[in-house]
């Protein structure tokens, strides 16, 4: 098998050009480097077919995220014309789009699905986007893009109950780290991806301990 990512690269560019919520094609390349890594670490033998079905699902996974397109159908479809041409069995695009469709934060907050051994990579390297100084960057861009103020503490920490909650609800960013980011270590599939996000985690506290202690006066 040809294994040749210019098309689905290309297709992802065009599909996140230009976004400024931590969502445009550097994240879902450095998911795709970062899922990959994990694969490798836990797996030293490494499968090439494995990692190209990894690096596909991690390169397409925010191009059908209803976050960024009101156009899910349409790409999906454009997907599956890509999946045809790279000439992917049913098995690995069933995998493919299994992973990409079930594998978001809030697919999983009422009911958890189980993904496939390259899914499992794909989720932990995403979430370990959320991590870390890339996150807190990626969490604040967020924020300001959905008009989210920075903090108030009038606004209580909520517990996450279902997806339309998730959506929907008041927000702060620095209750998003309360809400989610720091709940995503203990959600990671892998040994290697929960290695590396419990580093992240722990630049993430350290910020949001700096950031109280100096709205509050207290540094």
């Amino acid at each position: 098998m040809n294994y040749d990512l210019t098309e689905i690269k290309t297709f992802a560019k065009n599909c996140l050009d230009g976004d400024i919520t931590g969502h445009d094609y550097f994240h879902v390349d450095r998911v795709a480097q970062i899922a990959a890594r994990l694969y490798s670490v836990d797996h030293p033998e490494r499968d090439a077919h494995t990692v190209f079905i990894i690096q596909i699902a991690s390169y397409l996974h925010d191009t059908i995220d209803e976050k960024i397109t009101d156009n899910v159908e349409q790409r999906l479809a454009k997907i599956h014309h890509l999946a045809t041409i790279q000439a992917l069995s049913d098995e690995d695009q069933n995998n493919i789009f299994d992973t990409i469709q079930n594998m978001s934060f809030s697919k999983n907050i009422e009911h958890h699905h189980q993904l496939s051994l390259e899914g499992q990579y794909v989720q932990d390297a995403d979430r370990i986007e959320a991590l870390g100084a890339i996150g807190i960057a990626r969490a604040f861009a967020y924020g300001g893009k959905h008009d989210n103020p920075i903090y108030d503490p009038r606004i209580p920490v909520t517990k996450l109950t279902s997806h339309d909650q998730y959506r929907t609800k008041q927000e702060t960013t620095i209750n998003h780290f309360y809400e989610k980011l720091f709940t995503l270590e203990d959600l990671m599939n892998t040994p290697s991806g929960k290695a590396m996000a419990h580093k992240r985690t722990q630049v993430m506290r350290n910020f949001v301990d700096e950031f109280l202690a100096e709205w509050n006066l207290e540094d």
